[in-house]
């Protein structure tokens, strides 16, 4: 083990960008600083790695948090080959593209009160009832536009509907032509909106259908790069989905809260990943224990600077 590098004490300044903040956490290199100032490193190379195929794993109640512009923006930029979420987040985002809002409150509140004034809260996140309201007439929508008796990949379906809007993620992922899968769509709004319209019409929605998708940009990738925000389904589907071919990640990074000594997948670090093949035996990896709000914006923004 090398253990020759001196913890260097931090020192800051005014006008400091975030890439100056973060070559000062690596120098100093400790606890989820220096994992974090690793992670950066791992993502500015895999983001310029013009070999590399990228998929990005999105859990968690990030765009209700202001976080899924982010995401377009990467899908915009051509930082993303493959996004995988879940469909709370897809929900989340079609609630915003179609002009409501979240809003900002505190998580020390009466959610009885709540209840009675239809507010729904999400920790410190409010969405009123309106919103879904909004969002079931929207959804309803471009349902009817299916055609009766087909059968659509569950990426298909959310092509569709990124099709009718004009923002967010699912609207910068049509357009560009990048692939949505939601594995898990049925726990959503968006599953529970398909199930009230299915019940008048004949549209099958193929649950496998994107497996193939997926595991031939896996057989198809000469390297392969995994961000994973949060864990879950998500991040599941796109590992096992590479453990399908002879090959592992060469670069693989997680944000997340989770602990991994409870021995679930979220908070399960990267390198235990390698006992399954599901990343290389010499690929850089790195799991971040932090609330990813603050460490997501911070490594897009740090290692969009180094690249700039």
């Amino acid at each position: 083990m090398d253990c020759d590098i001196p913890v260097r004490q931090a020192h800051l300044k005014p006008g400091m960008s975030v890439n100056d903040l973060v070559t000062v956490m690596e120098q100093a290199g400790a606890y989820n600083g220096g994992a974090f100032s690793r992670a950066v490193s791992i993502y500015t190379s895999m983001l310029t790695d013009a070999r590399a195929t990228r998929f990005l794993g999105f859990a968690g109640a990030m765009v209700p948090a202001g976080m899924g512009g982010i995401v377009s923006d990467l899908i915009r930029d051509g930082r993303v080959d493959a996004l995988v979420s879940t469909g709370a987040n897809l929900t989340h985002d079609v609630i915003e593209a179609i002009g409501c809002h979240h809003f900002k409150g505190t998580e020390r509140c009466n959610d009885v009160d709540l209840r009675h004034e239809e507010i729904n809260r999400i920790y410190d996140v409010y969405l009123p009832n309106d919103a879904f309201i909004a969002f079931e007439e929207f959804m309803q929508g471009v349902y009817s536009e299916l055609e009766d008796g087909s059968v659509i990949s569950i990426s298909d379906l959310l092509a569709h509907i990124g099709s009718k809007l004009e923002t967010g993620i699912l609207a910068t992922a049509a357009r560009h032509n990048i692939p949505v899968f939601c594995p898990a769509i049925q726990d959503s709004m968006i599953g529970l909106q398909y199930w009230l319209f299915r019940q008048g019409r004949k549209v099958t929605v193929d649950a496998f259908a994107d497996m193939t998708k997926i595991i031939d940009l896996c057989f198809e990738s000469e390297r392969a790069g995994a961000l994973f925000i949060g864990g879950g389904v998500p991040k599941n589907f796109i590992l096992q989905s590479m453990l399908m071919t002879p090959k592992g990640f060469t670069y693989a990074i997680q944000l997340t809260g989770d602990r991994p000594d409870l021995g679930g997948l979220s908070g399960a670090t990267l390198d235990e990943a390698r006992s399954w093949g599901k990343v290389e035996e010499d690929a850089e990896t790195v799991t971040v224990y932090c609330d990813a709000t603050i460490t997501f914006p911070l490594l897009v923004a740090t290692a969009m600077e180094r690249i700039s």
